[in-house]
């Protein structure tokens, strides 16, 4: 094996190692969100998201792009989240052919309700993570300094 292929499996073992941490991390979340609020990850990253933006409301095109979804698989998020009254739709005044999704006062009730299960999960799966020692480092990283102090 020459240099150019030990730099390559070096990144390969990051992104592994990346794609193992996430997964820890998406699962724990899932499950609490599941279990305490009926909500799955991807659908409490749309009401973030949207909590996080002056007026609560974002085009369609950005909310997938902060969704990591395509398209379709947005709409169908958006109808979802519409049906639940926790978001709804609204023509955007300057241009007619665009649409934002905008955070409900529900949307917002059932954030702020989530909110506390996911930071207690996400540092939760951190911790568990820190204890391995191929993600130690990784956890470091993100977390900086007080991975395992109290949320």
């Amino acid at each position: 094996m020459g240099i150019a292929d030990d730099a390559v499996e070096i990144r390969a073992q990051g992104w592994r190692t990346l794609a193992a941490l996430h997964g820890m991390i998406d699962t724990a979340l899932e499950r609490a969100l599941q279990a305490e609020h009926d909500l799955s990850v991807v659908e409490y990253t749309v009401l973030d998201a949207l909590s996080r933006q002056d007026g609560w409301h974002m085009r369609m095109q950005q909310l997938g792009r902060a969704t990591a979804l395509s398209p379709s698989a947005t709409t169908r998020l958006v109808n979802r989240l519409e049906d639940r009254a926790l978001l709804t739709r609204i023509l955007c005044q300057d241009d007619r052919r665009g649409i934002y999704t905008e955070l409900t006062a529900a949307g917002e009730k059932l954030l702020l309700a989530a909110r506390p299960t996911h930071d207690r999960a996400l540092h939760e799966a951190l911790q568990e993570a820190e204890q391995v020692p191929e993600l130690a480092l990784l956890v470091g990283t993100l977390g900086g300094a007080g991975v395992t102090a109290a949320v």
